[in-house]
């Protein structure tokens, strides 16, 4: 059994990369509603099935709503802070007990916090990469396996963005890449 990692993924490679030039030709806005959408539609459903017929916190719906709500402009920064910060903690509460969730989790909230922060971009990925993995193969895989899954959920995140993407986007984020 592979030692469970937080995140899964190579920050150094193609697809990472791939990842970081997509989001370097759009805007906040773009990037916001789309991680926002995307954590709501692939993350979430993780995070409800991993609560074994517990409510899931609602935190995280809330935080996903103020998130696109900022990013189509009916909702400011200011306003969707809280719910951003009340999704980290909820994301924090998690904690580690269920590796899938808590990945899901730590998706979901740094999706939200795309809008803010547009490198989430990428970071939510690893997250989610990990959540996904670690749905499909369960807790006993092998780390080939969760690479392998990890690699198609980037897979699916990159074509996700290209669907999203606003061509020639006036106002694209500057991103300057640490890694």
């Amino acid at each position: 059994m592979a030692k469970l990692r937080k995140m899964l993924g190579d920050p150094t490679g193609p697809r990472a990369k791939a990842l970081m030039a997509l989001i370097d030709t759009q805007s906040a806005s773009t990037l916001g509603r789309w991680a926002a959408a995307y954590a709501e539609e692939r993350y979430l459903p993780i995070l409800r099935r991993r609560r074994s017929g517990q409510p899931v916190d609602d935190r995280f719906a809330t935080a996903i709503k103020q998130a696109i709500a900022c990013a189509d402009g009916n909702a400011t920064l200011k306003d969707a802070k809280p719910a951003l910060r009340a999704a980290l903690a909820a994301a924090r509460e998690t904690g580690d007990a269920d590796p899938v969730a808590q990945a899901a989790a730590r998706a979901i909230s740094t999706a939200c916090g795309v809008i803010q922060t547009p490198t989430n971009a990428l970071g939510f990925a690893f997250y989610g990469a990990a959540a996904a993995a670690y749905d499909e193969a369960g807790l006993s895989g092998d780390s080939a396996e969760y690479e392998r899954l990890a690699d198609m959920e980037f897979d699916r995140i990159i074509a996700s963005l290209r669907h999203a993407a606003v061509e020639n986007e006036p106002h694209p984020v500057k991103v300057r890449w640490n890694c």
